[in-house]
């Protein structure tokens, strides 16, 4: 049984929330929360597997509620569900540790897809939201001076987890959108290839799907 939390300021979106996850076999609600705070009380009470949470709430917004989660719940994953998609929102919300971000507009199936992905660890986006991403990350312009991932024998020493500058390079082509077969095209190499960096680059970097690799490119810089 996978035990959920939900947070919201908004008395309506929280019963309809319980409610709907209330339907599955698989789910169920252990507490519902009016802000950041009581959703962090109740998480210390419960210790629930996930929780649904809403960003603008009064008192403790579910940013940083979703960053004190990390830190102190670190079994309890958080998945953001909420009516903004700004850039500003979405990348708060990643950095502090929300392991999924949906808007408003998912639908029933949706919501009880990421909340089952969320307790499995793994990462759900909305299409608009995994869109923002990509743009934001393909769109950043380089940093004066930076040097290329490929650029001369120190690239190496600056990149995070160990990756290798081909490794950071396909991670950057993910970002950008591209399929395996993309790749393989673009660096001239086969798929089989493209498979076998990006296996390597995902233990690396601990990603467990394209979705948190292009959060993580994003967040160091990696991007194509």
């Amino acid at each position: 049984m996978i035990t959920v939390v939900v947070a919201d300021d908004q008395t309506v979106v929280r019963e309809g929330l319980e409610v709907l996850l209330g339907l599955l076999d698989d789910v169920e609600v252990v507490g519902t929360a009016g802000d950041g705070d009581e959703a962090l009380r109740l998480v210390a009470a419960h210790a629930p597997d996930v929780v649904l949470m809403d960003l603008r709430m009064p008192r403790c917004d579910g940013v940083t509620a979703t960053a004190r989660i990390r830190d102190g719940h670190p079994g309890t994953r958080v998945v953001v569900l909420t009516t903004y998609a700004d850039d500003a929102d979405i990348l708060a919300a990643m950095r502090a540790g929300a392991l999924g971000y949906l808007t408003k507009d998912a639908g029933r199936v949706q919501i009880a897809q990421a909340v089952r992905a969320a307790a499995a660890g793994q990462s759900v986006l909305d299409p608009v939201v995994q869109q923002r991403l990509v743009a934001a990350a393909t769109q950043t312009p380089p940093k004066a001076g930076a040097p290329a991932p490929q650029a001369g024998p120190q690239a190496p020493q600056t990149l995070p987890d160990g990756l290798t500058a081909r490794e950071a390079e396909v991670l950057g082509l993910i970002a950008a959108g591209l399929s395996n077969r993309e790749i393989a095209k673009r660096l001239f190499v086969t798929e089989v290839t493209v498979k076998s960096h990006v296996n390597r680059l995902f233990a690396k970097a601990g990603v467990r799907d394209r979705a948190q690799a292009v959060r993580y490119a994003y967040e160091h810089g990696l991007t194509a």
